[in-house]
């Protein structure tokens, strides 16, 4: 009997030194087979094209095929869920945008994903800010004067928001500048930009890719960009910061992430191949062309991003009262 209880053990020993011999080699060759890249948006969109373009790098690096499967609906509820509950075997990953990670959890109490405690994060893909825009024939000229015509017409002015994301950028600005300006929403930039320029609003934070072509036709103000540090993309736009709210910034992100329990060979080969990619001129070309600044972050640095941002914008729509879109 005895024998045959160190026979046993003997074997469940080997069993597990193989299993965890194995998990490093697994890692390593690491894809084997097609790798989804989930994006919450439809087709056409920031976020697909660049999932499209980090997917068609990845199969050529790799030789295996690297596809992007749109989710959109729910406010990208559906794809982060899918992703969430995937296997964590690094074939199924998110393209996880800002108001998915950072400001569903604040809007929805019964969200069925958590972006801490359900995600392996690689890495930031890019980032951008937006602008604050303002009507030619408005008096103001800068945050500054802006911030003095507000306190002088206490909820007199309108803001425009395309949607939650705009309007907590605003809702901080209010706050950070003790001004009183009114949400009016609108179902996209587009909206909101020819509502600003017809002076249904005076004042809106907009995308770059709408607002700046307005910008230098002339038909619409930039008094600031929403970064900490002004924009390599439009050096010219001071920043909210630097212009009368010192410590203003506001950056969306996209950024990859893998289900929780992904291995760290896996994350590490992913973040590895997508700083390579980050590196290539035409990506860098053709994210400029889309107004976003390629990221390149470490899992470590996403993953403590995630935590103080999400920190910081719940105590932001908290105090602003805000609510889901209908």
């Amino acid at each position: 009997m005895k024998r045959c209880m160190e026979a046993v053990c003997a074997a469940m020993t080997c069993v597990l030194a193989i299993a965890l011999a194995a998990g490093p080699a697994f890692g390593q060759s690491y894809p084997v087979k097609t790798i989804r890249l989930v994006v919450g948006f439809p087709p056409g969109g920031t976020n697909d094209v660049l999932g499209r373009l980090f997917a068609q790098k990845l199969t050529d690096a790799w030789g295996q095929p690297v596809i992007v499967e749109n989710r959109p609906g729910a406010s990208s509820i559906i794809a982060t869920e899918l992703v969430a509950k995937a296997p964590p075997d690094g074939y199924t990953l998110l393209i996880g945008a800002f108001s998915q990670m950072i400001i569903n959890p604040y809007l929805y109490a019964n969200l069925p994903y958590d972006p801490i405690r359900d995600f392996a994060p690689v890495t930031v893909l890019g980032s951008f800010a937006l602008i604050l825009g303002v009507q030619p024939s408005n008096p103001a000229n800068s945050v500054k004067e802006l911030i003095d015509l507000a306190k002088a017409k206490p909820g007199q002015l309108n803001y425009g928001a395309p949607s939650v994301w705009f309007q907590l950028t605003m809702e901080m600005f209010k706050q950070m500048a003790a001004v009183d300006i009114r949400h009016i929403p609108y179902k996209g930039s587009m909206q909101a930009l020819s509502a600003l320029m017809a002076g249904d609003v005076q004042v809106a934070f907009i995308d770059p890719p709408p607002i700046i072509p307005q910008v230098r036709a002339g038909k619409v103000k930039a008094l600031a960009v929403t970064s900490l540090t002004r924009s390599p993309l439009y050096p010219d736009i001071p920043t909210v910061a630097e212009s009368g709210v010192p410590g203003f910034e506001m950056v969306g992100w996209l950024g990859l992430f893998a289900p929780t329990g992904t291995q760290r060979e896996i994350v590490s080969k992913l973040h590895g191949e997508i700083v390579k990619v980050l590196q290539q001129p035409d990506v860098r070309k053709r994210m400029s062309s889309l107004d976003v600044i390629p990221g390149g972050s470490t899992p470590e640095q996403l993953a403590a991003q995630l935590k103080a941002d999400i920190t910081r914008y719940t105590a932001v729509m908290r105090a602003a009262n805000m609510k889901a879109e209908e």
